[in-house]
Formats: structure tokens, C-alpha cells, sequence
């Protein structure tokens, strides 16, 4: 009770002071924003407390701390106030700038309808119209032999009844025909991995080939039935490899095998030059060239390059008189057959 009377006291002493300014600036002391005015406000506290401290010796601190603790709950009222007041002005400044964002919006969409309007029902300017060739009137005084010799000179003329020539195809301006020869055939060496009997034709084998690709290739060909199949794997083959893949008997052959034949009975695969690996491929003297990427069907490439690929007397493959050849290794061959056909 008495510390509650003294404190009644002090604040009656303390609120004139503080209204005065005698205890410092008040702006200062809710805001603390000038350092001259919290130096004066130091000096203030430090008179109040020794003016306290005659009063009441015995309650002086308790009631400098009392003080103390209001003067901070007054600042931090100030400030959460004027946080308020500007958080309101902000709000205020975005509804504003909404409405104006809204408005330039409708001001733009109306501009664009009167810009479409404008160019929908805009008069289409009207196209001159070429002047009427007026009909040359030959004079009287031309004679009828002239006129029967200008109607004979005219070009372009044709007479009744005869037919109207067709226009000349311009080959050569359009392009030269493409080429067909064996530079168009892609025939690598490659070696086989494995083969076995085709499960539904007893005539047909089927052999895995590397051709220095990423991936093997199946093969479906033909064989001596007298031939052990797998004598042939590992063996190195010549190998046509830009065919369009095929199945045979339910069987697809990505490639074929060339090989030569003198009857159905008696078949030999071509043999690569020693030395040869899988990929390596064959070329021909006379007929440079990049081979097609696939052989298209209808073009009947192969059809029409088989009958001169073949075999001369000492088994060397050709074709019109240019070799198979491996670069830089050697000439592809026959084992024992001569003069005949590959295929």
C-alpha cells in the first residue's frame, strides 16, 4: 500500500515532467531517433533518479524500474501504431493501383476491337481493270497472197485436224538420271557367329553376321545341302548389306550372302582377301561412288546389276571387268569355281 502511494507520487512529479520536456525530448523517447536528444534524455534520468532517491531512499530503484518498463511498453504501443498506419497506406496504395491496372485493361481491349472493326469493314480499293486490246484492222489494200503468207508464218499455228506435239521433257535441265552400278551396292566382309537350319525350310540356313556394326545381323540364305553348316561359322563371307529386309518362311534376312553357283547342288560363298575383318568394304576401280542407303524395290537395282557380276577363269569376282576389291588387302574370290555367276 505504501509502495503503491509513493508510486501515485512519483508519477505525479514524473507525467509534468515528462509533458515539459524536462525528462528530454518526447519524440525522442518514444521513437529514439536523434542521438543529441537520447544524451539529453540520459542526463534526465540520471536527475530523476537522484530526485527519487531523496524522496523515497527505500523504494527509489523499484519505482526507476517501474518507470523504466512503462517508458519501453509506450515505445513499442508507438511503434506497432505506426507500423499499423503504414500497413493501411499500403493497402490503400494497392487497391489503388489495382483499380488502375483494371482500367488500362478495359482501354486496351477496346482499342483492339476498334483496330479489328476497323479493318474488317475497311472499303477494299477497287482493281484497275486492264484496257481492251482493240483488234487491228488490216487495210484494204492488202493483197490476198500477203495475207496468206503472214497466216503461214505465224507460229504456233496448227492446222485442222492435226494433233498438238507434245512439249520435249527437259532431262538434262531438270537433272541428270541417276547412276546404276555397282557403286551403289554396299558389300562389306563380315563373319559368322553362328548358324543352324531354318526350323520350316530344309533348304535355308539362318546365320548370325558381324558387319562392324553395333549390332549382329540374321541372314536367311541358301546352302549346299552336302555342306556341314557349321563348318561355315567363324568363317569370313562377303556380305550385300543395303537390301530391303525380308521374312523368309517367318524368318526376316537383314542382308545377303554372295556366293556363286554352277548348279542347285554345288554352291560356294565368295571369299574376302586375307587379312580382311568384319565392316572392311569392297570397291571397284572404275565405279567410284557412295552406295545407297536401301535399295528401293521398284528402282530393281539388283536385278539389274546381277547378270554382270561374276567369276572370270581364275575365280576373281568382277563386275564388267572391275574387281571386287578389299583396299590395301586384296581381291575377293571363288574357292574352286570359275566362269560363273554370283548372286
Amino acid at each position: 500500500m505504501v509502495l503503491l502511494c509513493r508510486v501515485g507520487l512519483v508519477n505525479l512529479v514524473w507525467y509534468p515532467l515528462l509533458r515539459s520536456g524536462r525528462c528530454g525530448n518526447q519524440h525522442v523517447t518514444l521513437r529514439g531517433e536523434e542521438e543529441e536528444s537520447a544524451l539529453q534524455t540520459g542526463r534526465n534520468r540520471d536527475s530523476f533518479a537522484a530526485m527519487l532517491h531523496k524522496l523515497d531512499p527505500d523504494d527509489s530503484e523499484q519505482i526507476l524500474d517501474y518507470f523504466k518498463t512503462n517508458v519501453l511498453l509506450i515505445r513499442e504501443k508507438a511503434l506497432l501504431q505506426a507500423s499499423v498506419r503504414e500497413e493501411k497506406k499500403l493497402l490503400v496504395e494497392n487497391a489503388r493501383l489495382k483499380n488502375d491496372i483494371a482500367d488500362l485493361r478495359v482501354q486496351l481491349q477496346e482499342k483492339n476491337k476498334r483496330k479489328i472493326a476497323k479493318a474488317l469493314f475497311a472499303p477494299v480499293p477497287p482493281t484497275a481493270k486492264p484496257a481492251p486490246s482493240l483488234p487491228v484492222r488490216q487495210s484494204d489494200s492488202a493483197s490476198p497472197a500477203s495475207a496468206l503468207e503472214e497466216r503461214v508464218e505465224r507460229p504456233g499455228r496448227r492446222r485442222r485436224g492435226e494433233r498438238r506435239a507434245r512439249p520435249k521433257s527437259d532431262t538434262l535441265s531438270l537433272g541428270e538420271e541417276p547412276r546404276v552400278d555397282v557403286s551403289r551396292l554396299d558389300i562389306r566382309i563380315g563373319r559368322v557367329l553362328s548358324i543352324r537350319r531354318h526350323p520350316l525350310a530344309e533348304t535355308l540356313s539362318v546365320q548370325v553376321v558381324e558387319l562392324g556394326e553395333p549390332a549382329p545381323r540374321t541372314v536367311v540364305s541358301k546352302l549346299n545341302q552336302k555342306q556341314d553348316v557349321e563348318e561355315l561359322c567363324g568363317n569370313l563371307v562377303v556380305v550385300l548389306c543395303n537390301v530391303r529386309p525380308c521374312k523368309l518362311k517367318g524368318v526376316v534376312s537383314q542382308a545377303r550372302l554372295l556366293c556363286c553357283s554352277t548348279s542347285d547342288n554345288n554352291i560356294e560363298m565368295l571369299a574376302p582377301p586375307p587379312g580382311s575383318i568384319p565392316g572392311d568394304r569392297v570397291t571397284f576401280n572404275n565405279y567410284p561412288g557412295e552406295p545407297d542407303r536401301e535399295l528401293v524395290s521398284k528402282d530393281r537395282v539388283w536385278e539389274i546389276l546381277q547378270p554382270d557380276l561374276q567369276t572370270d577363269g581364275r575365280g576373281v569376282a568382277s563386275y564388267k571387268g572391275a574387281w571386287f576389291e578389299v583396299k590395301g588387302k586384296g581381291l575377293c574370290r571363288i574357292p574352286t569355281l570359275t566362269n560363273c555367276s554370283i548372286h
